[in-house]
């Protein structure tokens, strides 16, 4: 049997509408919904399926939208797996792209949906207030050989801090840190062969060291969460090493605040674990698309499917 990996996506791959045909066909995805609003006492699933837009993508309602979003879908996959008599597919690894590795802590057992949407909303808080008198930004660079990234860094670093903050598939990187030195960089990107050099919008510097704040605080809200050891191994965002641990799973959600996102290595070290099926659970399709380029002798699939009933497209049904 093929080893399989579930995937969750980040903050990015939130839509207005999400989960909403899903809640409305899977009486299991209806309740994690309703669960995430009670435990933050208020209808973050009416945001997710209405909107608006605005209000969806502000930080500190994006991720726990997600979260419970995505793990809505997993329980709406467990209940057609079940419905069919199929027996759910035990995963190798779960990974969690930035924000979704709260998603991924779920799925492993870790920690309870509760605990993962409130801490996400708080998350969210520290994030936006981290680095205060300093100015944030970040930047998609697209085709950039890997060689030169260095001297992209260089290119910023008398400006301020700035480093890799996703290295999310070969050609593709985003850097976080001082505005000036993010924007410095850009300006450097072409020169040194990168195709487009595209500051985001956005008004955090996620992954870099203008978190350190967020990091600090969010050591605090930790503290009294009850963690349990991942029933199935994670990986680290910052370098993909297994986190097998309750304590390991703790300190994953301090230290990938100020660290970068290494998907690249992630997804290469699934697949040197035996993987060759990624299941992506949750809304988009953004992380398929990067592990096709990564590595694209496996095979990656999308749940989130528009067009299938439901709002979903559930795999091995034809086992």
């Amino acid at each position: 049997m093929d080893r399989i990996a579930f995937v969750f996506p980040g903050q990015g791959s939130q839509s207005v509408g999400m989960g909403k045909a899903l809640a409305g066909a899977s009486p299991a995805a209806a309740e994690i919904m309703a669960e995430a609003d009670r435990a933050l006492g208020e209808p973050i699933s009416r945001l997710a399926f209405e909107g608006p837009a605005e209000e969806l993508d502000a930080t500190v309602n994006a991720q726990p939208a997600l979260v419970a979003t995505s793990v809505a879908f997993l329980a709406a996959l467990r209940e057609r797996w079940a419905a069919a008599g199929v027996e759910a597919p035990g995963p190798a690894y779960c990974a969690g792209h930035s924000m979704g590795q709260y998603s991924a802590l779920v799925a492993a057992g870790s920690i309870s949906l509760g605990d993962a949407v409130r801490l996400v909303r708080e998350r969210g808080r520290q994030m936006q207030a981290s680095g205060q008198g300093r100015s944030g930004a970040m930047a998609a660079i697209i085709g950039l050989e890997e060689a030169r990234l260095p001297e992209l860094l260089a290119a910023g670093a008398p400006h301020g801090s700035v480093t890799v903050a996703n290295r999310n598939a070969p050609g593709q990187v985003v850097i976080s840190g001082d505005r000036p030195a993010v924007e410095a960089a850009v300006a450097a990107a072409k020169d040194l062969g990168a195709k487009r050099g595209i500051l985001l919008p956005v008004s955090v510097a996620a992954h870099s060291s203008l978190m350190e704040d967020a990091a600090r605080g969010m050591t605090a809200v930790l503290e009294p969460v009850s963690f349990a050891d991942p029933a199935v191994p994670l990986l680290a965002n910052a370098d993909a090493r297994p986190l097998t641990s309750a304590a390991d799973a703790r300190h994953e959600l301090i230290e990938h605040l100020t660290r970068g996102v290494d998907w690249v290595t992630a997804v290469q070290r699934m697949t040197a674990g035996g993987v060759t099926t990624f299941v992506e659970v949750g809304p988009g399709k953004v992380l398929t698309g990067l592990i096709k380029r990564i590595a694209p002798e496996a095979t990656a699939l999308a749940t989130g499917d528009a067009s299938a009933s439901g709002g979903i497209a559930v795999p091995f049904l034809e086992r």
